[in-house]
């Protein structure tokens, strides 16, 4: 992972010197979409990521087999068993179709979480970095009560205390990503508070909401977003380790979490079968996780 993504166990704060700070033009975003045009590992994970995103929206109008209807006399059959593509799982069900459609929910649980927690850690993060002082330390020292636990463990004692379910999920995920994306928006924040353009803005008689909006926002707002965009491979894998330890999706719903929890016995039995998930999770989030790094490179354009 690059110096701005998130472990599982604390983050690291994005390298962001002060002379990069400055109110970004269309030139900037022009910049910054050639040079991540001209990245070939980032265009490659692009074109894999629509794929299985298109697949997932586009499941039911694909003509696959029903991913719920099950057959004891075809369970655990190998790839290309009477017209079943990838074989059946354990329950006689259709393997292509449920990893299909079992992209809709671990994406929507990859995306989520890290969407809700972005809007509301990096408003809180803006606002203690903006305002300094005693509300800075109140907030922050909140969001630092969150780092006593491990990213990992904190989402399984959520799940655990909430119980299982797929609101549940999105419920921890959600409180487990707020607190980093928080840290990072009130350190990028501070520095930008302290920049001449601020300053400038603020002895204009500017209120603190317009400067914000129209000065501060404009500069946080892509380091919060790249990486927002690392933790959607966090989340992911995190969500389908909830969904194997019993604590995510509930079955029979096509979840590639849960579809590796469910196939584990079958692994001497099929074993394509039952690693074909765990490809599923490997190849999505390492997609997520390289196209973020092209994201920061190509946003830091003095490199």
């Amino acid at each position: 992972m690059s110096e701005n993504t998130a472990s599982l166990s604390g983050i690291a704060r994005p390298m962001v010197s002060q002379e990069s700070f400055r109110r970004p033009s269309r030139g900037y975003w022009h910049t910054v979409g050639r040079r991540l045009s001209r990245d070939p590992v980032a265009i490659g994970c692009a074109v894999i990521l629509l794929a299985i995103i298109a697949l997932a929206i586009a499941a039911p109008w694909l003509g696959l087999d029903d991913p719920y209807k099950m057959s004891m006399i075809r369970r655990l059959k190998p790839p290309g068993y009477q017209g079943h593509l990838l074989g059946t799982d354990e329950l006689g069900r259709d393997m292509l179709s449920r990893l299909i459609y079992g992209g809709r929910l671990s994406l929507f649980t990859g995306f989520a979480p890290v969407v809700l927690a972005t809007l509301i850690g990096g408003t809180l993060g803006i606002a203690a970095g903006f305002a300094g002082g005693r509300w800075n330390m109140v907030i922050m020292r909140l969001i630092d009560v969150f780092y006593a636990f491990p990213s990992v463990l904190l989402a399984v004692a959520i799940s655990g205390a909430l119980g299982a379910g797929l609101l549940n999920s999105l419920v921890s995920l959600t409180l487990v990503f707020i607190p980093p994306i928080a840290r990072i928006a009130e350190s990028i924040t501070t520095q930008v508070r302290e920049q001449d353009f601020v300053e400038a803005a603020r002895a204009t008689g500017a209120s603190a909401l317009r400067v914000v909006r129209g000065h501060v926002l404009s500069n946080v707002i892509g380091p919060i977003l790249v990486y927002a965009s690392s933790l959607i491979s966090v989340s992911i894998v995190i969500a389908s380790g909830l969904s194997f330890l019993g604590l995510g999706v509930n079955p029979p719903n096509a979840e590639w979490g849960l579809m590796l929890n469910t196939l584990r016995q079958a692994i001497y039995v099929t074993p394509l079968n039952a690693i074909l998930p765990g490809i599923m999770i490997f190849v999505t989030s390492m997609c997520f996780n390289l196209m973020s790094d092209g994201l920061r490179s190509a946003m830091d354009v003095k490199a």
